[in-house]
C-alpha cells in the first residue's frame, strides 16, 4: 500500500461520501465513513454529524483520536463503531458503514448467507462475518468492539443482522469498490430470490477459484474505479474537494 498524505486522503473519502449519495446508499443523515491518517490508525477522519453524504467536503471532515473522548461534531454510534475498529483492527484503514437496500435486505433474511450465485459473490467467498445479535443502535462501546472481533483476520464485511453492513479495506479505492461489488451481488441475489425458483449455487471449488482471480486480476482495478469516479466528480461537482 502506497503512502497517502492527509489532503489525498480527504479528498478520496469525500469522493466515496459524494458518490455513495448518487448511488442512493446512504440514509437520511446517518451512516458513516472512516480512513485512518496515522500509521496505528489512532488517529481517524470521520464524517460530521448531520452533514449529508451528497454535500460532503474534504475540509469538514472531523480528524479524531480513537483514543480520546467523542466530540460533539462526531455522531455517538460512528464514534462507538469507528474508534473501536480503528483501535483494535489495524488492517481498517477504511470503515464504510451503510444501510444500503439491497446488503441490508439480505441482512433481514432470517439465517441467509450471500450466496455463490455469480461471479460478483464469488468475490466475497470466505470473507463474509454475520452479526446476528442486533440489540437496538450501537451506542455501548463492547458493540464497537464485538464487530471488531467478528472481522478477524480474514473478513472484510460485515452483514448487520437487521441493520446493514460494514466493509473495510486498506484504502478508499479497495473498500469503496468492495461496497459496490457487494451491493451489486446482493441485488442479484434479491432478484433471483424474488422469482421464487431454486439459486443455482456454484461449488465450493469454483467459487474459491473465482474469488482468487478477482485478487490477482492484474492492475489496479480498485484504483482504477475510484480515480474515474473522481474526475466524473471533477467535471460535475468539483465543491467536493473543498
Amino acid at each position: 500500500m502506497g503512502v497517502v498524505d492527509e489532503g489525498e486522503l480527504r479528498g478520496q473519502l469525500a469522493a466515496a461520501f459524494r458518490w455513495t449519495a448518487r448511488f442512493g446508499w446512504n440514509e437520511a443523515v446517518a451512516n458513516h465513513f472512516s480512513a485512518a491518517v496515522s500509521d496505528d490508525g489512532a488517529q481517524f477522519l470521520l464524517n460530521p454529524v448531520g452533514r449529508h453524504f451528497s454535500r460532503m467536503t474534504a475540509s469538514e471532515l472531523v480528524l479524531l483520536d480513537a483514543f480520546g473522548e467523542r466530540p460533539s461534531n462526531a455522531d455517538p454510534t460512528a464514534w462507538v463503531l469507528h474508534a473501536q475498529l480503528h483501535r483494535l483492527v489495524p488492517r481498517a484503514r477504511v470503515a464504510l458503514h451503510t444501510h444500503m437496500p439491497y446488503a441490508t435486505a439480505l441482512a433481514c433474511l432470517d439465517g441467509y448467507e450471500l450466496q455463490m450465485i455469480d461471479q460478483n459473490a464469488c468475490r466475497f467467498y470466505g470473507r463474509v462475518a454475520y452479526d446476528r445479535d442486533y440489540g437496538g443502535a450501537l451506542l455501548a462501546d463492547s458493540e464497537g468492539a464485538r464487530l471488531a472481533a467478528l472481522l478477524g483476520d480474514d473478513h472484510s464485511v460485515v452483514m448487520l443482522g437487521n441493520h446493514g453492513v460494514l466493509v473495510i479495506g486498506e484504502t478508499v479505492a479497495d473498500a469503496f469498490d468492495e461496497m459496490y461489488y457487494l451491493e451489486h451481488a446482493c441485488r442479484v441475489q434479491v432478484l433471483a430470490l424474488s422469482t421464487g425458483r431454486s439459486l443455482s449455487v456454484l461449488s465450493d471449488e469454483v467459487a474459491r477459484r473465482t474469488r482468487g482471480h478477482w485478487r490477482d486480476y492484474p492492475g489496479d482495478i480498485a484504483g482504477q474505479h475510484l480515480n474515474e469516479l473522481m474526475a466524473i466528480l471533477d467535471s460535475e461537482e468539483p465543491s467536493y474537494r473543498d
